[in-house]
This record gives structure tokens, C-alpha cells and sequence, in this order.
């Protein structure tokens, strides 16, 4: 038995050896409950012969499962199965599994949960967190984020820049780990499995604290030092396939996929992930897009796949909450937000610091950004490790701080 909304894995072995497992096979398991609803989980490849499958029950009841593939394999097609989804006796201290994970309310404007319970993301900016923090570091983040109030994290799910250099080892200066070994060639075919399988422990930490994973794929603006981001280099369907892929790693878990990153909206590889996340997410989690600072805020306003549109500021330390009322006015309706204000301390001290950050909020918020509020820091958004860290963008690093301060 397994409980409402709560994750299970399951596990499939490949009974034939793939030159590249990513890239050459996608294998599935449709979960149908005994009432006749039915959920598709893509599987990911988690390394050697072995696919995985999460997935969490929305419903009471009994659920059956059969597996598929898109190439003939024994060992992962028709295999079967069932499992009970039951009511905790004790209400769950979790508020994602109290009342699911969130979605888009009926209006469209605003999130709520699975049950209707209505919902308001007040977003934290950790974009570097994926890729250069600890387990240690990780669980403090959580804890403190969730004392104040943060009920989700801004994450670049892979380091972006092509030409960052650094050793492997999330704990010496300039370090960060690696999750597609060729994306210094502008392309991700080569995933590693060992970086995800240790952002798994990253994210579900995260979850733990009730934060929610808003996961932007692979940056499209400035990055992490400004050193050529992979994002609009990708072709596109290598930026759909990682989309569906966390999906199939991160989507029984509550999540949001932000397809767009600081970019214009309509580099090619936006829709491509977009649809394969409207594909492949059967728990319709939230799906939007985040842009730079002069973009028109309104790429594929009509697609179905999107829910929301993220509006950046910039980092001037100026208040612009006509930016968010511009959206708010755009039709179809889509959900809006100031997802990336001027960061705290960026660049210099005292910059959009204190009280400034909760006016930013406030206005934003009266201007129609009814989906959240987003803040952002200098030094904690690329995860500089200590103050005096080298080799970091004098512009976005808070003086004398580090992540922790």
C-alpha cells in the first residue's frame, strides 16, 4: 500500500545493451486506477541496463500498471503490476501531500492545489543550488527558506555556461558538478547519471521542506559567469528529450518547468519543451516561461502547454510593476509574475536591499501578479561558496557575502 500523493519507484532492468540508453529507447508504464482514470509516467534511465518509474497515486483505491516501449525489449515491455493507494491514518504534515501537488486554478490566474485548496508561490533564487551544493548546504538552505516563508526555489537544473571551467567537487573554488558531458559542444546527449542521481537528494530535501523545484532546464541569458550559455544552441528536439526526462526523474514530486530562461521566449527550443512537458506531465504541474529583461513577456501566449508568463526587472533597483500589469492584460489568459526583481545587495551594498524587497513584492503582486512574488540575492543565486570566493561577476555578487549570508 502506498499513500495519497506520495512517490513510489518503480524499477525496470533493459534486456538488450544500447550504445547511448538516453538517446535510443523511451520506455513508459500506464497506471490505471480501478475507476478508469489513467496516468502515463515516462521512465528515465538511471545508468548500466537500469530504467526507473515514479510515480504518485491521486486517488484511493486500486491501481494496475503495465509497462511499454517505443523498441522491442523483454525486460521492459508487458511487465505488470498493482499497488493500493490508501488514506494516511495520521494527516500528513506536508501540505503537498495533504492536498496534492499544485496546478493552474479554473480562471487561470492564480495556482491551487490537486483538492482546490488555493495556493501563492513566494519563490527563492538558488539557480546554482543543482550544481555546486551539498547535501549539507542543501538541508540548511531548506530549513532557513522554509522558517521564512519560501514555498519554492528558482533552479538551473544543470550548469549552463559552455566555457565555465572548474574542478568536479561541489566544495572548491569555482567547482560544480557536470550533468551532460557534452554540453560544452552545445548539445546534451552524453547525461550523467551520477549528477542526477545526487540532485535527487538535492530535491528531495527541497520537497521535504515544502519547497517546490521550479526547474528550468538549461539557461538561456547570462548563465552562471556569462560564458556562452548552451540554451539557444540546443537543437530542439535534445532540449525536448531533457524535458521529458525531468519529468520522468522529478514529476511525482510537486514541480514546476520553467521551459524558458532569460531568454526572448522564441528561441526554438522553448516550444519544443514545452509541448513535451504538456506530453508526458500527467499531474498538469505548472509550465511557464521566464524572460529577460526587454522581452515582450508574451511568447506563445496561446499555446496550450503554457500556464504562466514570468516578467524579469532587471537589476537597476528600479520598481516596475507596469511590466507585470502589461501582462496581466495580454489574452488568453495566462497566470503572471515578476519572476527575477533586482537582487539584493547585486553588485553593491545596500542595492534594492531591506524594505525594498517587500514593496517590490507588494506592488507586483497589486499589479496582477496573482500567481506569486519571486526574490532574488546577490552571491546566493549562483551559490558562491564564501565571501571572498575567485572568479565570480562583480555585478551580481553581493560584497562580502557568500550563499550563507
Amino acid at each position: 500500500m502506498t499513500d495519497l500523493w506520495r512517490e513510489i519507484e518503480l524499477t525496470l532492468t533493459a534486456d538488450q545493451h544500447y550504445s547511448n540508453p538516453y538517446t535510443d529507447l523511451q520506455p513508459w508504464i500506464d497506471f490505471t486506477h480501478e475507476g478508469g482514470q489513467r496516468l502515463r509516467r515516462p521512465a528515465f534511465w538511471d545508468g548500466g541496463q537500469t530504467w526507473r518509474v515514479r510515480f504518485a497515486p491521486t486517488k484511493t483505491g486500486r491501481w494496475t500498471w503495465r509497462s511499454f516501449c517505443d523498441v522491442a525489449d523483454e525486460g521492459l515491455v508487458g511487465k505488470t503490476g498493482e499497488l493500493t493507494a490508501v488514506i494516511p491514518e495520521n494527516e500528513p504534515e506536508n501540505r503537498f501531500h495533504r492536498h496534492g501537488f499544485w496546478r493552474m486554478s479554473p480562471g487561470g490566474r492564480n495556482l491551487v492545489h490537486a483538492d482546490g485548496y488555493p495556493a501563492i508561490l513566494v519563490g527563492d533564487t538558488a539557480w546554482g543550488l543543482p550544481w555546486r551544493a551539498t547535501e549539507e548546504q542543501c538541508a540548511i538552505y531548506a530549513a532557513n527558506r522554509q522558517t521564512r516563508g519560501f514555498n519554492a526555489a528558482l533552479l538551473m537544473s544543470v550548469q549552463p555556461d559552455m566555457y565555465a571551467e572548474g574542478p568536479r567537487d561541489r566544495t572548491q573554488d569555482e567547482g560544480f558538478d557536470v550533468g551532460f558531458e557534452d554540453l560544452p559542444t552545445g548539445h546534451i546527449n552524453e547525461l550523467n547519471p551520477p549528477y542526477f542521481q545526487y540532485l535527487d537528494k538535492l530535491i528531495s530535501i527541497l520537497v521535504e521542506h515544502e519547497i517546490v523545484p521550479v526547474f528550468q532546464p538549461v539557461f538561456f541569458g547570462f548563465g552562471w559567469k556569462g560564458k556562452s550559455v548552451a540554451g539557444p544552441v540546443l537543437p530542439p528536439e535534445e532540449y525536448a528529450r531533457y524535458c521529458r526526462y525531468l519529468v520522468a526523474r522529478y514529476g511525482a514530486r510537486p514541480a514546476i518547468y520553467l521551459v524558458g530562461g532569460d531568454g526572448s521566449g522564441y528561441e526554438p527550443p522553448v516550444a519544443a519543451g514545452g509541448a513535451e512537458v504538456e506530453l508526458w506531465d500527467a499531474y498538469e504541474q505548472p509550465t511557464g516561461i521566464h524572460y529577460r529583461p526587454r522581452a515582450d513577456n508574451c511568447a506563445h501566449q496561446a499555446a496550450p502547454w503554457l500556464d504562466f508568463q514570468w516578467c524579469q526587472t532587471g537589476h537597476s533597483g528600479e520598481h516596475r510593476p507596469d511590466r507585470v500589469a502589461d501582462m496581466w492584460r495580454n489574452t488568453p489568459i495566462k497566470a503572471v509574475a515578476n519572476g527575477e526583481p533586482t537582487y539584493e545587495n547585486g553588485g553593491q551594498p545596500g542595492k534594492a536591499a531591506g524594505w525594498w524587497q517587500g514593496h517590490e513584492a507588494w506592488i507586483n503582486l497589486c499589479a496582477g501578479g496573482t500567481m506569486g512574488v519571486v526574490y532574488g540575492a546577490g552571491s546566493l543565486w549562483q551559490w558562491i561558496l564564501r565571501p571572498d570566493e575567485p572568479g565570480q561577476s562583480d555585478f551580481f555578487t553581493a560584497p562580502g557575502a557568500g550563499w550563507r549570508e
